[in-house]
């Protein structure tokens, strides 16, 4: 009984953690760099790290360290 239950949870984890990747989708995209100062530049960027993505290379993320009280 308890391999049923250690097999079956087993595969219930390996079928649902699946390596799928969510870009965004053009509309977002413009709307995040509606506020940049160079608007076509940053629309490129993201179109280009987004093909990146769906290629399934990796991109680099940039992460700016939090600054509390």
């Amino acid at each position: 009984m308890k391999l049923v239950l250690n097999s079956s949870i087993f595969l219930l984890a390996l079928l649902s953690f699946n390596n799928e990747t969510f870009s965004l989708t053009d509309y977002q995209i413009k709307r995040y760099c509606r506020n940049k100062k160079r608007v076509s530049t940053c629309i490129k960027n993201l179109q280009e790290k987004r093909s990146d993505l769906q290629k399934g290379t990796f991109i680099e993320i940039p992460v700016k360290p939090y600054k509390g009280e």
